[in-house]
């Protein structure tokens, strides 16, 4: 039988080739570890980042819309002050004067004031003008327009202007508006444009309406006017109450606590029914009075849906900042936060590889120390019964019918060791069954025992192979005379080693 197999040291040059592989591996596996966490990481700081930047153009919008809300305001306050202007314009032209004048002087300061308020007027488109207007040519038309009042300007031409200039004005505030559309406060600018409108219809049919009570009736021409503004200021009315349902109790006070409201329906239908009657002076003063009481509490009423925009573009300002907040605080917590967990996440791949590192090395010296037990277990049992032995097995008796049992020895071994030291008798013993061993390796026997200077071998077992046994042991003993012959004591090079065989034994065996 073939001797145990030899453990063989690993080499420095593979030992090394192996080292630097698993080198790479490692750093591969710390590379794919790091790069799980830092996916979503990265995709958190995207998505965040997004938000970001939604938030602050969100921001930029909603104060973009706040500084086109404030314009929008200002607008609105100057077509105010030009519509209680024109009105009372009317009416002093109506009176000769008589009796208003300091409540128009008044009136011209606080247009004026609004002007100022305003800034910087835009330009604007009056009908049937080529040029648009701007400031400067704005307020230069506006001052000739004032000092011709004294000089028996008609009131058709003054009218006219006003009339224009609101138009104007209320044209670019719808592009202002138009320009926020995007804006949640959209329904409170639409319904701010179409309040400014409705009063403004209301204003320029009450100039109408002075012009009836005065004269007494009105042209064809002006009594078409009159009925189509008192109509689109009612549809526009209804507009604005419709997008801004809040106003609707404000209305119903002004129709239930106003009693100028019922009266002034009165006239109204008295214009329209156009019947002429005597012009009188005083009607149109109380007229006058009247239609300025009910502009000016639609007006109040204009005033709070100026306030419902203000806070409606607070909040959504506000709810921009905190947004942006929101935004940047959760990007700058995950920045931070990152880098944490990519650390923490790094120290425990190395701990791991330290760990699968120390748990390779054990793994590979409970291998070495398996292969070693092996090894003195095959040179103690043949291999068949060491498999079942270690498969925990149980090893039965068995009988073979024909083996044959090889004997030998050292001839002159007791005079040999009496003049030998114990390393040397070692020394020389490991050599000749370090020679007997690889011989055997040629034949089909198996090594039984070596005591002292004795070999045992055996042929036919545990492996049967039928009647070669005899022949192979023979052919062995044969090969292992002619190894000794030339085999010379390693401390005696001039003494020739002699092998003798005791006993060949041919006989059947239990085992």
């Amino acid at each position: 039988m073939a001797t145990p197999r030899r453990l063989k040291p690993v080499e420095n040059r593979s030992c090394g080739f192996k080292v630097r592989r698993w080198c790479r591996s490692r750093r591969c596996q710390l590379w794919r570890l790091l790069l799980l966490p830092f996916i979503p990481i990265l995709a958190l700081i995207v998505q965040t980042t997004l938000s970001l930047r939604n938030s602050l153009t969100n921001g930029m919008e909603v104060a973009d819309v706040e500084e086109q809300v404030s314009r929008a305001t200002e607008l609105g306050k100057l077509v105010t002050r030009l519509q209680q202007e024109r009105s009372e314009v009317a009416f002093f032209i109506f009176t000769n004067g008589s009796t208003l004048r300091s409540n128009l002087t008044q009136r011209f300061a606080s247009t004026d004031s609004a002007i100022e308020q305003m800034g910087d007027l835009p330009f604007l488109m009056f009908k049937n003008r080529a040029v648009p207007v701007d400031g400067e040519a704005f307020l230069e038309e506006l001052s000739d327009l004032r000092a011709k009042i004294d000089l028996g300007t008609s009131m058709t031409e003054v009218v006219e202007w006003y009339t224009n200039a609101n138009a104007a004005l209320l044209t670019h505030l719808t592009k202002e508006i138009k320009d926020t559309d995007s804006s949640t406060i959209w329904r409170y600018l639409v319904g701010f444009k179409n309040l400014l409108r409705s009063i403004e219809c209301k204003g320029i049919a009450s100039v109408l309406g002075i012009n009836y009570f005065a004269r007494g009736y009105l042209q064809p021409r002006a009594h078409i006017r009159y009925i189509s503004h008192m109509v689109l200021g009612r549809d526009l009315l209804d507009n604005t109450l419709n997008l801004v349902p809040s106003l609707i109790p404000l209305h119903m006070d002004i129709k239930e606590d106003s009693p100028e409201y019922q009266v002034l329906e009165k006239k109204n239908q008295q214009i329209v029914d156009n019947k002429q009657q005597g012009g009188s002076v005083s009607e149109a003063i109380e007229y006058f009075d009247q239609t300025a009481t009910l502009l000016g509490k639609l007006r109040a009423v204009q005033k709070q849906l100026r306030e419902y925009i203000r806070e409606g573009v607070t909040e959504s300002l506000r709810e921009a900042r905190r947004s942006e907040a929101v935004c940047a605080g959760i990007l700058v917590l995950v920045c931070v936060v990152s880098p944490i967990i990519i650390a923490l996440v790094r120290n425990a791949v190395n701990t791991i590889q330290v760990y699968a590192r120390n748990l390779s090395e054990k793994a590979r010296e409970l291998e070495y120390e398996k292969e070693l037990s092996d090894s003195l277990l095959y040179q103690m049992l043949p291999a068949s019964v060491a498999k079942q032995l270690k498969q925990t097995q149980q090893v039965p008796a068995e009988f073979f019918a024909s083996v044959t049992v090889y004997f030998s020895d050292i001839v002159g071994f007791t005079a040999i060791a009496a003049v030998s030291t114990p390393y040397q008798v070692i020394s020389f013993l490991n050599s000749v069954y370090k020679l007997f061993d690889e011989r055997i390796e040629c034949y089909d026997v198996y090594k039984i025992e070596t005591i002292g200077d004795s070999y045992m071998v055996a042929s036919g077992l545990p492996v049967r192979n039928g009647n070669k046994h005899a022949t192979e042991i023979a052919s062995m003993a044969l090969e292992l005379l002619e190894a000794t012959s030339m085999c010379r004591l390693p401390h005696r090079p001039d003494q020739v080693l002699r092998h003798s065989v005791c006993e060949v034994v041919s006989t059947p065996v239990h085992v």
